[in-house]
Protein backbone atom coordinates (compact mmCIF):
# COMPACT_ATOMS: atom_id res chain seq x y z
CA UNK A 1 0.00 0.00 0.00
CA UNK A 2 1.57 3.45 -1.26
CA UNK A 3 0.42 6.10 1.32
CA UNK A 4 1.40 10.05 1.83
CA UNK A 5 3.33 11.21 4.92
CA UNK A 6 0.91 14.43 6.12
CA UNK A 7 3.81 16.49 7.15
CA UNK A 8 6.36 15.75 4.19
CA UNK A 9 3.99 14.98 1.61
CA UNK A 10 6.05 12.48 0.21
CA UNK A 11 4.85 8.80 -1.37
CA UNK A 12 5.60 5.69 1.13
CA UNK A 13 5.28 2.21 0.33
CA UNK A 14 4.37 -0.65 2.99
CA UNK A 15 3.88 -4.44 2.76
CA UNK A 16 1.17 -5.90 4.58
CA UNK A 17 1.75 -6.28 8.10
CA UNK A 18 3.89 -2.88 8.24
CA UNK A 19 0.80 -0.73 7.34
CA UNK A 20 0.47 2.08 9.73
CA UNK A 21 -2.92 3.91 10.85
CA UNK A 22 -3.98 6.27 7.78
CA UNK A 23 -6.84 8.23 6.99
CA UNK A 24 -7.91 7.73 3.42
CA UNK A 25 -10.19 10.82 0.77
CA UNK A 26 -13.05 10.12 -0.47
CA UNK A 27 -14.08 12.80 -3.26
CA UNK A 28 -15.14 13.73 -6.43
CA UNK A 29 -12.53 13.95 -9.63
CA UNK A 30 -11.79 17.29 -11.54
CA UNK A 31 -10.91 16.41 -14.76
CA UNK A 32 -7.55 18.18 -15.59
CA UNK A 33 -7.42 19.32 -12.43
CA UNK A 34 -6.08 16.32 -9.87
CA UNK A 35 -3.07 14.82 -9.32
CA UNK A 36 -1.10 12.06 -10.94
CA UNK A 37 1.49 9.63 -9.11
CA UNK A 38 4.31 11.04 -11.31
CA UNK A 39 3.16 14.77 -10.42
CA UNK A 40 2.59 13.56 -6.97
CA UNK A 41 6.27 12.22 -7.05
CA UNK A 42 7.85 15.85 -8.86
CA UNK A 43 6.28 17.91 -6.80
CA UNK A 44 8.02 16.88 -3.58
CA UNK A 45 11.41 17.82 -5.57
CA UNK A 46 10.44 20.67 -6.69
CA UNK A 47 8.82 23.49 -5.04
CA UNK A 48 7.73 25.69 -7.84
CA UNK A 49 6.20 22.35 -9.82
CA UNK A 50 3.13 24.06 -11.62
CA UNK A 51 1.21 21.08 -10.56
CA UNK A 52 0.91 22.54 -6.92
CA UNK A 53 -1.53 25.37 -8.92
CA UNK A 54 -4.09 22.51 -9.34
CA UNK A 55 -7.19 22.17 -7.15
CA UNK A 56 -6.38 18.78 -6.79
CA UNK A 57 -3.20 19.27 -4.55
CA UNK A 58 -4.90 21.93 -2.55
CA UNK A 59 -7.33 18.61 -1.85
CA UNK A 60 -4.02 16.85 -0.36
CA UNK A 61 -2.83 19.22 1.51
CA UNK A 62 -6.23 20.06 3.02
CA UNK A 63 -6.60 16.06 3.75
CA UNK A 64 -2.86 16.11 5.44
CA UNK A 65 -4.00 19.06 7.81
CA UNK A 66 -7.12 17.35 8.76
CA UNK A 67 -5.53 13.82 9.21
CA UNK A 68 -3.11 15.18 11.37
CA UNK A 69 -5.34 17.34 13.66
CA UNK A 70 -7.08 13.85 14.05
CA UNK A 71 -3.49 12.22 15.04
CA UNK A 72 -2.46 10.61 11.74
CA UNK A 73 0.63 10.63 9.77
CA UNK A 74 -0.40 9.37 6.62
CA UNK A 75 -3.53 9.56 4.08
CA UNK A 76 -4.41 7.80 1.01
CA UNK A 77 -5.69 9.60 -1.86
CA UNK A 78 -7.00 7.62 -5.25
CA UNK A 79 -5.34 9.85 -7.74
CA UNK A 80 -1.85 9.80 -6.47
CA UNK A 81 -1.33 6.58 -4.89
CA UNK A 82 -1.91 4.03 -7.66
CA UNK A 83 0.43 4.39 -10.39
CA UNK A 84 -2.14 4.14 -13.08
CA UNK A 85 0.13 3.23 -15.86
CA UNK A 86 1.15 0.19 -14.62
CA UNK A 87 -2.41 -2.01 -15.68
CA UNK A 88 -1.19 -4.40 -12.53
CA UNK A 89 -1.21 -2.15 -10.22
CA UNK A 90 -3.98 -0.53 -11.35
CA UNK A 91 -6.19 -3.80 -11.28
CA UNK A 92 -4.97 -4.57 -7.66
CA UNK A 93 -5.81 -1.30 -6.15
CA UNK A 94 -9.19 -1.36 -7.68
CA UNK A 95 -9.85 -5.27 -6.35
CA UNK A 96 -8.53 -4.04 -2.95
CA UNK A 97 -10.33 -0.60 -2.86
CA UNK A 98 -12.87 -1.71 -0.43
CA UNK A 99 -10.52 -3.13 1.79
CA UNK A 100 -8.50 0.13 1.90
CA UNK A 101 -11.73 2.34 2.57
CA UNK A 102 -12.35 -0.32 5.48
CA UNK A 103 -9.25 -0.52 7.11
CA UNK A 104 -9.26 3.24 6.87
CA UNK A 105 -9.32 4.75 10.73
CA UNK A 106 -10.97 7.26 9.25
CA UNK A 107 -12.63 8.45 5.91
CA UNK A 108 -12.41 11.84 5.10
CA UNK A 109 -15.13 12.98 2.75
CA UNK A 110 -14.55 16.26 1.07
CA UNK A 111 -17.87 17.41 -0.34
CA UNK A 112 -16.62 19.74 -3.02
CA UNK A 113 -20.12 21.32 -3.83
CA UNK A 114 -21.25 21.86 -0.15
CA UNK A 115 -21.76 25.21 0.87
CA UNK A 116 -21.84 26.33 4.31
CA UNK A 117 -25.70 26.41 4.85
CA UNK A 118 -28.07 26.22 7.53
CA UNK A 119 -30.38 24.01 4.96
CA UNK A 120 -27.89 21.40 5.25
CA UNK A 121 -30.45 18.55 3.88
CA UNK A 122 -31.50 20.31 1.06
CA UNK A 123 -27.69 20.82 -0.05
CA UNK A 124 -26.34 17.98 0.84
CA UNK A 125 -29.04 15.86 -0.69
CA UNK A 126 -27.64 18.39 -4.37
CA UNK A 127 -23.92 17.12 -4.00
CA UNK A 128 -22.66 15.58 -6.70
CA UNK A 129 -20.51 12.66 -4.51
CA UNK A 130 -23.90 10.92 -3.77
CA UNK A 131 -24.02 10.72 -7.34
CA UNK A 132 -21.48 8.75 -8.45
CA UNK A 133 -20.26 5.01 -8.19
CA UNK A 134 -17.42 5.42 -6.51
CA UNK A 135 -18.14 6.84 -3.55
CA UNK A 136 -20.43 4.33 -2.97
CA UNK A 137 -18.10 1.75 -1.31
CA UNK A 138 -16.50 4.94 0.00
CA UNK A 139 -19.60 5.60 2.03
CA UNK A 140 -20.42 1.93 3.18
CA UNK A 141 -16.66 0.35 3.96
CA UNK A 142 -15.19 2.56 6.63
CA UNK A 143 -16.75 2.75 9.89
CA UNK A 144 -15.36 6.29 10.40
CA UNK A 145 -16.91 8.45 7.65
CA UNK A 146 -16.12 12.40 8.30
CA UNK A 147 -18.01 15.11 5.69
CA UNK A 148 -16.25 18.35 5.20
CA UNK A 149 -17.88 21.02 3.24
CA UNK A 150 -16.42 22.91 0.10
CA UNK A 151 -14.47 25.11 2.70
CA UNK A 152 -13.17 22.23 4.80
CA UNK A 153 -16.04 22.86 7.59
CA UNK A 154 -16.61 19.59 9.52
CA UNK A 155 -20.00 18.83 9.06
CA UNK A 156 -20.54 15.07 11.04
CA UNK A 157 -19.84 11.96 10.81
CA UNK A 158 -21.91 9.68 9.39
CA UNK A 159 -23.37 7.64 12.22
CA UNK A 160 -24.17 10.50 14.22
CA UNK A 161 -27.38 11.07 14.78
CA UNK A 162 -28.12 14.02 13.24
CA UNK A 163 -26.75 12.71 9.71
CA UNK A 164 -27.15 9.10 9.71
CA UNK A 165 -31.14 9.45 8.80
CA UNK A 166 -30.14 11.84 6.04
CA UNK A 167 -27.46 9.93 4.84
CA UNK A 168 -29.46 6.93 4.51
CA UNK A 169 -32.76 8.64 3.10
CA UNK A 170 -30.17 10.58 0.63
CA UNK A 171 -28.36 7.30 -0.49
CA UNK A 172 -30.86 4.82 -0.38
CA UNK A 173 -29.09 2.56 1.95
CA UNK A 174 -30.35 0.45 4.96
CA UNK A 175 -28.80 2.41 8.25
CA UNK A 176 -27.70 -0.53 9.59
CA UNK A 177 -24.91 -1.32 6.40
CA UNK A 178 -24.07 2.51 6.86
CA UNK A 179 -23.56 1.98 10.92
CA UNK A 180 -21.70 -1.41 9.92
CA UNK A 181 -20.65 -2.66 6.35
CA UNK A 182 -20.65 -6.04 7.80
CA UNK A 183 -24.76 -6.30 7.61
CA UNK A 184 -24.04 -6.32 3.63
CA UNK A 185 -24.41 -10.26 3.94
CA UNK A 186 -27.71 -9.56 5.00
CA UNK A 187 -28.87 -7.51 1.99
CA UNK A 188 -30.22 -8.84 -1.06
CA UNK A 189 -28.02 -8.63 -4.32
CA UNK A 190 -31.24 -6.24 -5.87
CA UNK A 191 -31.23 -4.29 -2.74
CA UNK A 192 -27.29 -3.44 -3.26
CA UNK A 193 -27.98 -3.08 -7.28
CA UNK A 194 -30.51 -0.72 -6.42
CA UNK A 195 -27.97 1.61 -4.76
CA UNK A 196 -25.90 1.72 -7.42
CA UNK A 197 -28.84 2.26 -10.04
CA UNK A 198 -28.85 6.28 -9.96
CA UNK A 199 -24.96 6.74 -9.59
CA UNK A 200 -22.79 7.68 -12.36
CA UNK A 201 -18.76 6.86 -13.53
CA UNK A 202 -16.79 7.98 -15.77
CA UNK A 203 -15.66 4.73 -17.82
CA UNK A 204 -19.15 2.42 -18.31
CA UNK A 205 -17.00 -0.78 -16.88
CA UNK A 206 -16.52 1.37 -13.74
CA UNK A 207 -19.84 1.00 -12.88
CA UNK A 208 -19.20 -2.75 -12.24
CA UNK A 209 -15.73 -2.64 -10.86
CA UNK A 210 -17.06 -0.22 -8.11
CA UNK A 211 -19.48 -2.73 -6.84
CA UNK A 212 -17.03 -5.39 -6.96
CA UNK A 213 -15.97 -4.59 -3.18
CA UNK A 214 -19.74 -4.41 -2.17
CA UNK A 215 -20.44 -7.66 -3.67
CA UNK A 216 -17.23 -9.35 -2.53
CA UNK A 217 -15.90 -10.65 -5.75
CA UNK A 218 -12.71 -10.08 -7.46
CA UNK A 219 -12.29 -10.18 -11.48
CA UNK A 220 -9.39 -8.30 -13.48
CA UNK A 221 -9.94 -5.38 -15.39
CA UNK A 222 -10.64 -4.98 -19.11
CA UNK A 223 -10.96 -1.58 -19.96
CA UNK A 224 -12.58 -1.54 -23.32
CA UNK A 225 -15.03 -4.31 -22.24
CA UNK A 226 -17.61 -1.44 -21.87
CA UNK A 227 -21.20 -2.90 -20.76
CA UNK A 228 -19.44 -6.73 -20.77
CA UNK A 229 -17.97 -5.95 -17.48
CA UNK A 230 -21.42 -5.87 -15.44
CA UNK A 231 -22.71 -9.58 -16.99
CA UNK A 232 -18.78 -10.50 -15.74
CA UNK A 233 -20.06 -8.86 -12.11
CA UNK A 234 -23.35 -10.87 -12.82
CA UNK A 235 -21.32 -13.98 -13.44
CA UNK A 236 -18.92 -13.89 -10.36
CA UNK A 237 -21.65 -12.71 -8.06
CA UNK A 238 -24.06 -16.32 -9.03
CA UNK A 239 -21.08 -18.05 -8.37
CA UNK A 240 -20.67 -16.71 -4.60
CA UNK A 241 -24.69 -16.64 -3.91
CA UNK A 242 -27.64 -18.53 -4.81
CA UNK A 243 -29.79 -15.00 -4.35
CA UNK A 244 -32.17 -15.34 -6.87
CA UNK A 245 -33.12 -11.24 -7.09
CA UNK A 246 -30.11 -10.89 -9.30
CA UNK A 247 -32.10 -11.71 -12.39
CA UNK A 248 -34.29 -8.19 -11.45
CA UNK A 249 -31.33 -6.42 -13.04
CA UNK A 250 -29.84 -6.55 -16.56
Amino acid sequence: LRLIQTSTLRLESFLPGQIPEYAILSHTWTDGHEISYEEMESIVLNTSHSARNKFGYSKIVKTCEVARELGLDYIWVDTCCIKKSSSAELSEAINSMFQWYENAEVCIAYLADLPPTSNLENRMSRCKWFTRGWCLQELIAPRNVRFYNCRWIYIGAKVDSNLLSLVARISGIDERVLVDASSLTNISVAKKMSWAASRETTKPEDLAYCLMGIFDVNMPLLYGEGSKAFLRLQEEIIKRSNDLSIFAWG
